[in-house]
Parts: structure tokens; C-alpha cells; sequence
């Protein structure tokens, strides 16, 4: 009998369980975020008898809601082309994956707060559509160290060649890639020359990314300048649609349930400039303890710069923005004490017959960088008997 009773209350609980677990199974997803513990009759109760705020809930659209596209949409002026089957698809497929990858889009919408301000002034200084904003976010997700399998860096990813066309430095020391306000200035740069030799900024956007003599040979044998009918690799064919995903969300978030406060953003990127001449190498956290700051922020706030020190000559930093006060009293006192230790502790080493770097640097046990970083030899690394280098 005992046995009985047991297996029958076992068999209710059963029961019980794989009803609430088929419940839950099969409920539809809500697309409304949780606002409180209690149920709908006792959050009611709480309200009435609360005189505060109403609670505000923050819709989330399905993926059918996120590709009801209409009206007019545009890219820097031009249209798109939504209503042709095949160019909706392409759209549908970039809005699908860009609004449900949302720790994406929420990185997105807050590093843009840090640095739209800086690049929309640049736009409108040269005059350029500004929603070539978007553009960075499409390349770089706005972060200064990103690099391609290609070899494209920075922000607005520039290979090293269209880089330095457009005057950005790059070498073992400096690479202004790295550098938001200097690669934006050449981004817009090269963005214009692109504009004026084809003509349409859905153009100059493919050429920014394939390269302008690829689509030029691309429009030449398909005999059309239409960016919708032009057959392109698929980076490129996504590429523009994936802007218009990127300024579709970010114009509006709150209407695909991005709905965030002032202080959940990124603060605008300020900073104060310091500007320094030195006559030899300084280690960059000499110049941190001038300016009272972690070696890791003056890094971050210079994202160029390569390695742990900064070259001789004339340069210009940027630093938090206050930071600069009494810097070049403070960097005098430490630069004079390193330039007396550095004279100190210099040693040198005269080069012998059949002596290599690496020979060299094994023997005084530093590496082969440090060494060609104190010496700077040329390029092709050629040493002669009788060379004297310094080797501490």
C-alpha cells in the first residue's frame, strides 16, 4: 500500500513537471524585457498604489519586423534600390545578422559617442556626406588596432601603400593608421579623389574597398556605372549594404530595442595636446610620469605609436585632457636625469672581422631589435670591421 501511494504521488509530480515543461517549451518568445518579480495582477496592484514613474518597457522586434523595410532609404544621398527582389535580399540578409548580433551594435552605438563628433567635423570641413561615418564602423568596428588578413590597419583600414599616398606616415616607430583624427583626414581625402573619378559615393565606397582599378576594369567589361547591377566580389556587393544595415540601426536603435541612457554611452573623446623636442630616444614612461599617468594611457591616447619609446626630434602627444599642466617642467627635471644616466651607462662595441648583429647581440645579451633599435643601421642591416656601435 505504501508503495502504492509513494508511486502515485510520484506519477502526479511527473505529470506536473512535463506540463510546465511543455509550457515553456512551446510559449512564444516575448518581445518585451521583464520589468518585476510579481505577476501581472500584483504589478498592477503596485502601481495603483505607487504614485511614481510608469515603468517604460523596451519592445525588441523579430527578425520579420527588423526587414519590413519602406519609405525612402537612402546612403549619402543615393537611393536604395529595397524594392527589386534580389537587392532586398542582400539588405534582409545584412539587417538580420547586424540587429541580432546586439553586444555588437551596443559596442557600436557607444564608441560612436566617443568619436562621431570628431568625424562628422572632419566631413563637414571637406565638405563630404556624413554618413560616411558609418563607414569606419563597417571597417573597424571604430577600434585603432583591427588589421585585415590584407594588411589594412586602423580605424578607416588602410593598406600601407593607399596610406601613405594619402600622407600617413607608417614605419618602424609611428603608424598614423592608428590615429583617428589623422587617418580621417586622409580617409576624406581619399574618399573625394574616389568620388570625383567615379562619380557616385556607392562607387567610391566599393572602390575604397576592392580598389579603384579593380572596379574600374569591373565597369569597363560589365559596360554599366550602377553599383546594383555591377557583379563584384562578395565583400564588395555586401559592403555598401552593410552600410545602409549600420545607418538604418544607428539612426533610430530605439526602434530595434536599443534604448540607451546618456550615461550608458562612452564619454566624447577630449585631450589636451603636449608637444615635446628631444634630441634623443625617451622611453614613453618618462614622459607618463611628467603627465602623472599610466605608461598604458599615453598608449591608448596615441595609438601610433610603436614599441616603448619615442624617437628624437620634434612630436606632438596627446594626453587627458588637463594633463598638460606643468608637463615640461616636469619632463625637463626627468629628461635631464635620463640623458645623465644614458651618458653614463653607454657602452659601445667596435665591429671585428666576420662580426654579425645577431653575433654582436648575443654577446652583450640583447636582442637583435634593441640593438638595431639603438643604432639604426641601414636597411639592408651591413656592418663593416671597424664600426662602432652602441650596444647599452
Amino acid at each position: 500500500m505504501k508503495r502504492f501511494l509513494v508511486f502515485t504521488v510520484f506519477l502526479i509530480m511527473f505529470v506536473a513537471y512535463s506540463a510546465l515543461a511543455a509550457e515553456e517549451m512551446f510559449e512564444l518568445p516575448t518581445t518585451e524585457l521583464p520589468t518585476s518579480e510579481f505577476s501581472t495582477s500584483e504589478l498592477h496592484k503596485s502601481e495603483l498604489a505607487t504614485s511614481g514613474p510608469p515603468i517604460v518597457r523596451t519592445h525588441i522586434p523579430t527578425l520579420v519586423e527588423v526587414v519590413r523595410f519602406s519609405g525612402d532609404i537612402r546612403l549619402c544621398g543615393e537611393k536604395i534600390p529595397f524594392t527589386d527582389p534580389e537587392v532586398r535580399e542582400r539588405l534582409e540578409k545584412e539587417m538580420m545578422l547586424a540587429v541580432w548580433n546586439r553586444p555588437q551594435v551596443m559596442l557600436w552605438l557607444k564608441r560612436a559617442h566617443r568619436w562621431f563628433p570628431h568625424i562628422e567635423s572632419v566631413l563637414k570641413q571637406e565638405k563630404l556626406p556624413l554618413d560616411l561615418k558609418y563607414l569606419p564602423i563597417v571597417e573597424s568596428a571604430l577600434l585603432s588596432y583591427g588589421e585585415s588578413p590584407k594588411g589594412a590597419v586602423g580605424y578607416w583600414q588602410f593598406i600601407k601603400s593607399t596610406g601613405q599616398r594619402y600622407g600617413l606616415r607608417i614605419d618602424s616607430n609611428v603608424d598614423e593608421r592608428r590615429n583617428m583624427f589623422r587617418a580621417t583626414q586622409a580617409a576624406c581625402r581619399y574618399l573625394k579623389d574616389l568620388y570625383s573619378q567615379f562619380g557616385s559615393y556607392l562607387l567610391a565606397m566599393s572602390a575604397y574597398n576592392m580598389g579603384e582599378y579593380g572596379l574600374s576594369k569591373s565597369m569597363e567589361r560589365q559596360d554599366t556605372r550602377d553599383f546594383f547591377s555591377l557583379y563584384l566580389p562578395l565583400e564588395t556587393q555586401r559592403y555598401i549594404l552593410k552600410m545602409v544595415a549600420v545607418k538604418l540601426i544607428m539612426s533610430n536603435p530605439e526602434a530595434y530595442g536599443f534604448l540607451l541612457e546618456p550615461q550608458d554611452l562612452y564619454p566624447v573623446f577630449t585631450f589636451s595636446e603636449i608637444k615635446l623636442s628631444t634630441e634623443s630616444v625617451v622611453p614613453l614612461s618618462i614622459i607618463a610620469k611628467a603627465c602623472e599617468l599610466p605608461f598604458k594611457t599615453i598608449k591608448d591616447y596615441n595609438p601610433q605609436l610603436r614599441g616603448y619609446d619615442l624617437e628624437k626630434g620634434t612630436t606632438t602627444l596627446l594626453v587627458p585632457e588637463g594633463k598638460h599642466k606643468d608637463f615640461q617642467k616636469k619632463f625637463a627635471s626627468l629628461y635631464k636625469t635620463l640623458a645623465k644616466k644614458q651618458l653614463s651607462s653607454t657602452k659601445y662595441h667596435v665591429v671585428k672581422s666576420g662580426e654579425s648583429l645577431s653575433a654582436i647581440a648575443r654577446k652583450y645579451d640583447i636582442s637583435l631589435y634593441t640593438l638595431q633599435k639603438l643604432n639604426k643601421p641601414s636597411k639592408r642591416h651591413i656592418i663593416h670591421p671597424g664600426d662602432k656601435l652602441r650596444v647599452q
